[in-house]
C-alpha cells in the first residue's frame, strides 16, 4: 500500500507574536531534503506593521483562527497518511495532529520535544503558542480546543527535554512577569500532573531514552507523531532560536539544554521504534539570517 506524505509551509507568526518566525518557516522548508513529497503552502496574513489585536485573552485570534481553518481545509482535501509541518509558531501543530489522531481512530502518540510544555495560558503574555499541547489534549483555550474533533489520550503524549529553570533564572522570570504583568492560572507541572502526563528533561535522556521506549512499548503506540521546538536546544550551540537574539536576553521562560546530536539520536530511536507518521519543526528565528534580509532591505542599490 502507498503511503501518502504531505509537507506543509506554514509560516505562522501571530501565535508568538513575532514576525521573524514566517521567515524562519520559509527558510526552513528551504533546507529540508528535496524529495517528491508535495510542499503545501497554507495561507497566512503577513505582518504589515499593524499590532496584533488582544481579543478575548489572544493576541490575533482571528487571524489564527482562520489559518487554523486553512490549514484543517487543505489537509482535509489531501487525506494524507503522513504530514510533515514546517512552523511558524508552535500554534501550527495543531491541525495536523489532530487530523492525525483522527485518522488513526484515537490512538496516536505524540512526543513533544520541546523547553516548554505549552499547555497552559500566560494572562499577560496572550500568545497562543503557549497552548498548542493545551488544545489537542481538549483542554488549553475553549475555541481552539473546539477543532479537535478527538482530542488526544494524555497518557499517549510524552513531553521530552522540559527545561527546569535554576533559583536565578525563576527569579528572574518571576520579576519579569511582575514588571509585564503576567500571571498563570494554572501551572504546567500541575496539569501534567493531573493530567498524568510523562516527561522527561534532557539530562535524564541524555543519560538513556528507556523511559520514552518504555512508553511506547506500554501504551502500545502504533503511529507516532513529534513536535520539536528548536528552543529544546541549548541556544549556546544553535543560535537561531529566540532565546539567542543578539543583545536583548529572553527572560519570561528557561531556555532548553538539548544539543544538535542528542536531538538527532531521539529521533533516529524513535524511529525504529514505532511507525512516525507526522513531523513538525517550529520557531526557527535565524538571527544573522534575519539581520542580513533586513540590511539588504535598506541598500539602495538593491532597491532602485
Amino acid at each position: 500500500m502507498n503511503t501518502k506524505t504531505i509537507r506543509l509551509l506554514m509560516p505562522q507568526w501571530q501565535g508568538g507574536n513575532n514576525p521573524n518566525y514566517s521567515f524562519g518557516a520559509e527558510l526552513l522548508a528551504w533546507l529540508a531534503p528535496d524529495n517528491d513529497q508535495p510542499l503545501i503552502h497554507v495561507p497566512v496574513k503577513p505582518y504589515d506593521g499593524t499590532p496584533l489585536q488582544n481579543e478575548d485573552g489572544m493576541n490575533g485570534r482571528t487571524q489564527l483562527i482562520q489559518q487554523l481553518e486553512a490549514a484543517e481545509h487543505l489537509i482535509q482535501a489531501h487525506q494524507p497518511d503522513r504530514i510533515i509541518m514546517f512552523g511558524g509558531d508552535c500554534l501550527v501543530e495543531q491541525a495536523p495532529f489532530a487530523y492525525l489522531n483522527e485518522k488513526y481512530d484515537g490512538e496516536l502518540g505524540l512526543i513533544w520535544i520541546d523547553a516548554h510544555s505549552d499547555l497552559v495560558r500566560y494572562t499577560g503574555y496572550d500568545n497562543g503558542h503557549t497552548l498548542p499541547l493545551g488544545n489537542l489534549l481538549g483542554e488549553g483555550d475553549q475555541e481552539f480546543a473546539n477543532h479537535v474533533k478527538v482530542p488526544l489520550k494524555p497518557e499517549n503524549v510524552f513531553i521530552a527535554g522540559l527545561a527546569v529553570a535554576t533559583e536565578e533564572e525563576n527569579k528572574l522570570i518571576a520579576e519579569a512577569f511582575e514588571a509585564q504583568g503576567i500571571s498563570v492560572d494554572e501551572y504546567d507541572t500541575e496539569m501534567i500532573e493531573r493530567l498524568g502526563i510523562r516527561t522527561a528533561g534532557t539530562a535524564e535522556l541524555a543519560q538513556s531514552t528507556e523511559a520514552i521506549r518504555t512508553w511506547i512499548q506500554e501504551r502500545g503506540i502504533k503511529h507516532l507523531a513529534i513536535h520539536i521546538d528548536l528552543d529544546v536546544l541549548d541556544p549556546q550551540a544553535f543560535r537561531s532560536l529566540l532565546f539567542a537574539k543578539p543583545y536583548e536576553p529572553y527572560l519570561v521562560s528557561p531556555a532548553g539544554t538539548m544539543q544538535f546530536p542528542q536531538l538527532l539520536h531521539l529521533l533516529k530511536e524513535l524511529s525504529e521504534e514505532t511507525n512516525v507518521v507526522g513531523l513538525g519543526i517550529t520557531e526557527h528565528t535565524p538571527w544573522d539570517a534575519i539581520n542580513l534580509k533586513n540590511l539588504l532591505a535598506e541598500i539602495p542599490i538593491l532597491n532602485t
